[in-house]
């Protein structure tokens, strides 16, 4: 028997064909499919209804039967709360930005100061309004990582600046950071830390791919090329140098049209 004989009733070197799904895996496929796409899409729209009837409800109440449209209508129209609650805000912005309003608005603030419980919420909720919707605050400036809870593990921290007032005063070395290490998957609670800056490693991820990390508990992970600042760096080093070399051919043209 030849060796190509040998070679060809060998079953290792018959390539077989590719076998397609069965129905039920391919169903199955299907419907992972259609889940990822719809699923975002369902529960935005739950979220959204679940927010609109709130407030449909919380405000509502306080409509008046002739401006209700339920009292015209033989079913339910959604979305007239919402409706009603932004343009009462929109009303109250209104009235603030004139001389008589920020008079009252001043008026009141002094009163809710002077209550001893309610003045500390309201300055409280006030400062974190005033710094996630007006941006007069201090917000979040980029993600860092640190070693947290010991050396070797390494938690997810969004850096705000550096300690000021007594913090920083009393806190011993330079650049000490504040950093806050929001919990997973709920953002809104967390443990404010002040550590030096040597101890804390900056990442290139902006501060909205670092709350997508934290939230999807790192499911969602953001691209990252590292090359990428490297390139650029080199590429701004060769303009640089393009533009100087073009400067000092233009600086000899100019001496020695001097010369002549």
């Amino acid at each position: 028997m030849t060796d190509s004989k040998k070679h060809d009733d060998n079953p290792m070197d018959v390539i077989l064909p590719a076998t397609r799904p069965s129905l039920g895996r391919r169903i199955v496929n299907y419907f992972l499919a259609g889940l990822v796409l719809a699923g975002p899409i369902a529960i935005t729209l739950y979220l959204s209804w679940t927010v609109i009837g709130w407030i449909d409800g919380f405000v509502m109440p306080f409509l008046p039967r002739e401006l209700n449209p339920e009292t015209y209508l033989p079913f339910d129209v959604p979305g007239v709360g919402l409706i009603v609650a932004l343009a009462a805000i929109t009303l109250i912005g209104f009235l603030a930005a004139n001389f008589v309003g920020r008079r009252l608005l001043t008026f009141g603030e002094r009163i809710v100061s002077r209550l001893p419980v309610i003045s500390s919420i309201y300055h409280a909720l006030k400062q974190i309004f005033d710094t996630l919707i007006t941006q007069r605050g201090t917000s979040f400036k980029s993600v860092a990582l640190i070693e947290y809870p010991r050396p070797g593990v390494w938690a997810v921290v969004l850096v705000a600046s550096e300690a000021r007032g007594e913090v920083g005063h009393k806190i011993p070395g330079d650049e000490v950071m504040g950093v806050f290490m929001p919990t997973t998957p709920n953002p809104t609670t967390g443990f404010l830390m002040f550590l030096p800056r040597k101890d804390i490693i900056f990442l290139d991820m902006t501060v909205e791919d670092g709350a997508k990390l934290i939230i999807s508990a790192g499911l969602v992970t953001p691209v990252y090329h590292p090359d990428v600042e490297k390139l650029a760096a080199e590429a701004i080093a060769k303009r640089n140098a393009e533009a100087s070399t073009g400067l000092d051919e233009r600086d000899r043209e100019v001496l020695s049209e001097k010369v002549e």
